[in-house]
């Protein structure tokens, strides 16, 4: 048994709603609630830890460069025991428990650090809950986000013409789930208590479970494991091997607790990954490949290293941007005071209402032989990440009568990023695809998702370029703040332009080297 004998006759069989199997619905509700706790958290975690336990900035954005580079390496380690064993909905199952167990345990907050003869006074109990909480969910992303997304694939038939829509209802879900969390968790967490917006998000992630449980009927024979009686062969005297894997997960969670801790540990780790991927990504292009392959292999590596780029000056949304929302900027907007953490709500909202008119002016200039290719539009999305800077350090030339800026130019720079995420990242997965060798496709999105963690670790090591003394968690003085960030905001934005010109410069050169692939 595979996991899809026949896709196309089970999706004809399948239960349908508004056109879609409903399948397709589960999924998109799982991985809404799913989404709802982890940005509903991811936005709160840095506030947090500098404003209720007290760490430095650049403590604070260490455990966040941590947390958020594991997050997204550990999905490789999922994506390939899924395939190999468990099957997706089954790794999904496990994911999704791993979740709820991670972001209930955020709600414990411990007493709240204080200041005591210039010495700061923390939780050490709690924080190595919050810690163990962080690693129960970095482990319980790594079994569910690639696998959540298989699923969906793997509902319609070959050929099946819905497939594309069905994803966009998908994606739909993961940015209603985002945008919701991030106005209200934020919002509770901020002005309630910690506990009370770690512990809103952790029941998203319990609701995300039960539709997933309650609707495994419309999922099954889409996602199983490969080989079923592999998997349940013994492997010790009364354990088999789908039970050992639960089991492994147990010393796999302790390292992760440990690793979190240690940034340093997770960027030399990343770091030394990246190269041994890269080692054997350039052995296999001299010794294996034709000049066609090598010359498109060449151009996938190169968008990867501009991806990279990319995401360290976006993911500056959780970190820095946040940090300058929090004590630089007049939050007072039309008599409603927002919280700092809300305004990550632009970037799903931003997506919501843009992408739709991206996909046309694709299309329409597609037509007219006009689309920009794909080297042109890593491009355009760098340099659109440099100007939302550029917003941030015009915005800090008019500040009101206390310092602050108005709210008006994070939300520009919001909407800049954003575009420029939607000219770059649709295109990301698909030119791995279209370009690597196809033998080493897998080999190649794993260097893709590694790329995209070490962004996550890079990006926390820029925002610390702006880090701020606060023993008591708050800004003492407003112009120095603002100057400090200003001047990370110049820097990045001169990077993004930079390397956005140099790689539209370039993009006549890769597009050669790709040899007629779109």
């Amino acid at each position: 048994m595979t996991a899809i004998s026949n896709p196309a006759d089970l999706s004809a069989n399948q239960p349908q709603f508004l056109g879609h199997p409903v399948g397709l619905y589960v999924c998109f509700l799982t991985e809404m609630w799913e989404r709802f706790s982890f940005y509903g958290m991811k936005y709160l975690l840095l506030l947090y830890l500098t404003k209720y336990h007290l760490f430095s900035d650049a403590g604070g954005l260490d455990v966040l460069g941590s947390y958020a580079g594991l997050v997204y390496a550990m999905p490789v380690i999922g994506g390939m025991l899924a395939d190999r064993y468990l099957g997706m909905r089954k790794a999904v199952t496990f994911g999704a428990i791993l979740l709820c167990l991670g972001h209930l345990g955020l709600a414990y907050e411990g007493f709240q650090a204080y200041v005591e003869n210039g010495v700061v006074v923390q939780d050490t109990g709690a924080i190595q809950v919050f810690y163990f909480s962080l690693a129960l969910i970095i482990m319980g992303v790594g079994f569910l986000k690639p696998n959540i997304s298989t699923i969906v694939g793997q509902l319609y038939g070959q050929g099946d013409a819905r497939r594309d829509s069905g994803f966009t209802i998908f994606y739909m879900g993961i940015n209603t789930g985002s945008f919701i969390a991030t106005l209200l968790v934020t919002y509770i967490g901020e002005v309630y208590g910690w506990g009370w917006g770690f512990g809103l998000a952790g029941i998203g992630m319990v609701l995300g479970l039960i539709v997933f449980l309650a609707g495994q009927k419309y999922l099954y024979g889409y996602a199983e494991p490969s080989d079923p009686v592999l998997l349940k062969q013994k492997v010790f005297a009364f354990i088999d091997r789908e039970w050992l894997i639960y089991l492994a997960t147990l010393p796999a969670l302790f390292v992760v607790w440990q690793l979190v801790q240690y940034n340093p540990v997770v960027h030399s780790v990343l770091l030394g990954m990246s190269f041994i991927v890269l080692g054997g990504i350039i052995w296999f292009m001299v010794t294996q490949c034709t000049k066609v392959e090598r010359d498109r292999m060449m151009v996938l590596i190169v968008l990867t290293f501009s991806t990279v780029v990319f995401w360290a000056l976006f993911e500056q949304s959780a970190s820095s941007m946040t940090l300058y929302a929090d004590r630089v900027m007049d939050r007072n907007v039309f008599g409603f005071e927002t919280t700092a953490g809300q305004y990550g709500a632009l970037n799903p909202l931003f997506i919501i209402t843009l992408a739709p008119l991206f996909a046309w002016l694709w299309i329409a200039l597609g037509r007219r032989n006009l689309e920009p290719s794909t080297p042109v539009k890593f491009a355009l999305g760098i340099m659109q990440a440099g100007l939302g800077f550029g917003a941030l350090v015009l915005g800090a030339q008019f500040p009101n009568e206390a310092g602050m800026v108005g709210a008006g130019w994070m939300v520009l720079a919001y909407m800049l990023h954003t575009m420029g995420e939607l000219c770059l990242s649709p295109v990301g997965l698909s030119a791995v695809t279209k370009l690597a060798v196809h033998k080493v496709v897998g080999v190649m999105m794993g260097a893709w998702f590694l790329a995209t963690a070490y962004s996550e670790l890079l990006a926390t090591q820029l925002a610390k370029l702006a880090a701020i003394d606060t023993p008591s968690g708050e800004v003492a003085d407003v112009g120095e703040a603002l100057a400090s960030y200003t001047e990370l905001f110049s820097f990045l934005m001169y990077v993004g332009i930079g390397i956005g010109i140099f790689m539209l410069v370039i993009s006549p050169l890769l597009k050669k080297r790709m040899h007629g692939v779109n």
